[in-house]
């Protein structure tokens, strides 16, 4: 019975030391942006982070009233999720700066896919009998945005040399930090529903690892400021943006445009092949007009 209760102290211990080292890092984080001014250029971020400060500072506060803690806990897992799902698109919009018609689309793309997350989250909330509808909602968003996450770190692996976009880059570490934290999350659920995994040991993980993610954010933003490099394949670069902008701006069929454009060349390449042969015609003239006299003459002879 001893040592039970000696392991659950522990476990509390160890707990508490986690939670308490989420602020404390992320302040670290959020000064380390404020005195670079890396904070304009990731506002949402840097929202995020503060955010996360204030929501500590309030659930510690109410740790004891298990009513208020509890509402206050979902509401801002909810607010953080959505923060989250939008730092995604501030990174999206900071790879594609240099390409604007792909920026647009992603924007777009984001748009409609945060409308589908919420969707299912209210869906999956009312359809799931037990347990409390605002659970259900929060936890579906948040493995949604999950996923998300993930996505942008494995999408960025693959293209960021196409893209122009070094691995020193601060973005890349924003992601890097998220999509390792969103790869173990999903890990951990998928054990936890496996039956591998209790609960404690899902919360103790589960935080230790975010804190790790934590430490990368940190290691970025002491890190050299890393400028872009060119686009290893800027023809495909390229060849997506005229491919999108033909899409978004196609030319009608019966516009005028293309025919003009067409006759325009015609009578471009014929003034220049006429002006690439040689100037002949006076030599041409006096030859005629010497082989007329020529003839003439002979006919008087002749005659």
């Amino acid at each position: 019975m001893s040592s039970r209760t000696g392991a659950c102290v522990n476990s509390e211990i160890m707990r508490l030391a986690l939670w308490w080292a989420h602020p404390l890092l992320q302040s670290v984080v959020a000064a380390l942006l404020w005195r670079r001014g890396l904070h304009k250029k990731f506002p949402v971020f840097f929202t995020y982070l503060i955010v996360q400060i204030a929501s500590f500072a309030v659930l510690y506060s109410l740790r004891a009233d298990y009513g208020w803690y509890f509402w206050v806990y979902w509401i801002g897992a909810a607010i953080t999720a959505v923060i989250g799902f939008k730092v995604i698109h501030e990174i999206f919009v900071n790879v594609f700066r240099q390409h604007p018609t792909l920026k647009d689309l992603g924007t777009v793309v984001f748009k409609w896919a945060g409308a589908v997350m919420l969707l299912v989250s209210v869906v999956v909330a009312f359809s799931n009998s037990r347990g409390d509808p605002l659970v259900h909602a929060v936890t579906t968003l948040e493995r949604s945005v999950r996923l998300v996450q993930f996505g942008l770190i494995f999408f960025l692996l693959l293209f960021s040399r196409i893209l122009g976009v070094s691995r020193r880059h601060f973005c890349f570490g924003i992601a890097l930090g998220f999509g390792s934290f969103a790869s173990m999350e999903l890990v951990l659920l998928a054990l936890q529903s496996g039956g591998f995994l209790h609960h404690e040991g899902f919360n103790l993980a589960n935080m230790a690892i975010y804190n790790l993610s934590i430490v990368i954010w940190i290691g970025y933003a002491l890190a050299p400021h890393e400028a872009r490099h060119p686009a290893a394949n800027p023809v495909q670069t390229l060849r997506w943006e005229q491919g999108l902008a033909e899409i978004q701006h196609p030319v009608p069929s019966d516009s005028l445009i293309p025919m003009f454009e067409s006759m325009v060349e015609r009578a471009i390449s014929r003034s220049s092949r006429l002006d690439e042969l040689p100037v002949r015609q006076p030599a041409a003239q006096g030859a005629k007009s010497f082989s007329a006299a020529s003839s003439g003459s002979a006919s008087k002879v002749g005659g």
